[in-house]
């Protein structure tokens, strides 16, 4: 199977941040609801614009544009300077939100990333499904929408974002690109500037399907490499992978939210089991091991409780961290159907680390919320299991093996990880 890979964009990001900042601090007036841009000097009338709102777009302003020019256009707009210390926090919560959903993120600038979603492709129904969680989790928790473009290439993600806003999602697959694709005009085509389309128009190249089919050697002879590099991406040619840069992590998590909200055990501890199969995975690729483990669970009341508990000995055993979610679940739950699950690890320390024995120290000793948790004897060999694991994933894909207690409820899409 082919990388599938997500391109995320913040509608209209600084305006949206700003609106929200306004809202918050007491405003009336939603800046995303009228004529407004951020950008410029209201006073001495110069700048651009840095963002419009969807009214603004309807008067021809476009981003870039002299905030001048943008007054002329709609004299009674409203203007807004732009805020770029509130920005970077906003752009700081997004990349949390979603680095906690998958680590495996690539920002490349304030408002926009791109997430690799093969590794957590077990979690979802599909990538369709899985971006319009994301999407909608992004827009409650954090009160603006994204954009999300889905590919097996980074730049048709990206020219997918681009299609039709706001808070949607769309494909852009390479066998889709003919019939989604070469119909735009070229000027739609990513890193395609001012300056390549009047060249490509010159040479009576208006779409991207022209580009696409043009002789190569002649888009390279007018625009030389970087001709080269439109001609590529018109045909939807992109190598290129998510680079991804591990910052130290406070914490590790994964949570999911239920297709059928969940009124037994036996369900409950197959779908813990996963969020632990995944938490536990995430610690040792990075190396990691976690001394405190705490679940959650929100119930379909919308009500949500938690509960923690520092380990004995920090681990990233799987076994040991799906067992303590259970202890921690049995102790909290009030058999009210579960709606949302989520297992998270805090107090990280290196596995290298030295690990501190207890004598008193039982075979398969099931560990619980009121006490710490002790290792149990045979960890070497549980250790000895989950690196096996992780190399023939690693080797043959996610799906080369998986637990038999969570086959079937793979197959029927019962539960779909958030992280």
């Amino acid at each position: 199977m082919d990388k599938i890979i997500f391109h995320i964009d913040v509608n209209s990001a600084y305006l949206s941040w700003s609106a929200l900042e306004k809202l918050h601090n007491g405003s009336d007036i939603d800046l995303r609801t009228i004529p407004a841009v951020i950008g410029g000097d209201m006073a001495k009338r110069h700048g651009v614009v840095l963002a419009k709102s969807i009214p603004a777009k309807a008067y021809g302003i476009v981003t870039g544009e002299p905030i001048v020019n943008a007054m002329r256009k709609c004299p009674n707009l409203t203007l807004e300077p732009p805020n770029h210390k509130l920005y970077s926090r906003r752009s700081r919560e997004l990349m949390t939100l979603l680095s906690d959903i998958s680590p495996d993120i690539e920002q490349v600038s304030v408002d926009e990333c791109y997430m690799d979603y093969t590794p957590i492709k077990n979690h979802y129904s599909s990538p369709e499904d899985a971006a319009c969680i994301i999407k909608d989790r992004i827009k409650t928790q954090l009160g603006f929408t994204v954009n999300i473009g889905i590919s097996d290439r980074k730049v048709l993600a990206k020219m997918a974002s681009d299609f039709r806003k706001p808070d949607l999602v769309h494909t852009l697959y390479s066998h889709e690109i003919q019939e989604k694709m070469w119909r735009l005009p070229v000027s739609s085509l990513f890193m395609c500037g001012h300056s390549s389309v009047e060249t490509l128009h010159k040479l009576e190249i208006l779409t991207i399907g022209d580009l696409a089919r043009a002789d190569r050697s002649i888009i390279e002879a007018h625009l030389k490499s970087h001709g080269i590099l439109l001609w590529e991406y018109a045909n939807g040619i992109d190598d290129s992978k998510v680079a991804t840069v591990q910052a130290d992590a406070k914490g590790i998590g994964n949570s999911t939210t239920l297709s059928q909200d969940a009124e037994d055990k036996e369900t409950v501890y197959r779908v813990l089991l996963s969020l632990a199969e995944s938490v536990s995975h995430r610690l040792r690729a990075q190396n990691q091991a976690a001394g405190m483990i705490s679940t959650e669970i929100k119930y379909n009341t919308f009500k949500k409780v938690s509960h923690q508990t520092t380990l004995f000995s920090p681990t990233n055993q799987t076994d040991l961290i799906y067992k303590t979610a259970c202890a921690l679940f049995d102790e909290i739950w009030d058999e009210t159907p579960v709606r949302l699950l989520g297992i998270r690890s805090s107090k990280l320390v290196s596995a290298a680390e030295p690990v501190q024995l207890s004598l008193f120290d039982l075979p398969e000793a099931v560990p619980t919320a009121s006490s710490a948790v002790r290792t149990e004897p045979s960890s070497k060999k549980k250790e000895q299991l989950d690196a096996a694991l992780d190399s023939i994933r690693k080797r043959f894909g996610d799906d080369a093996v998986v637990r038999g207690s969570l086959i079937q409820s793979r197959k029927s899409g019962s539960h779909t990880p958030k992280k």
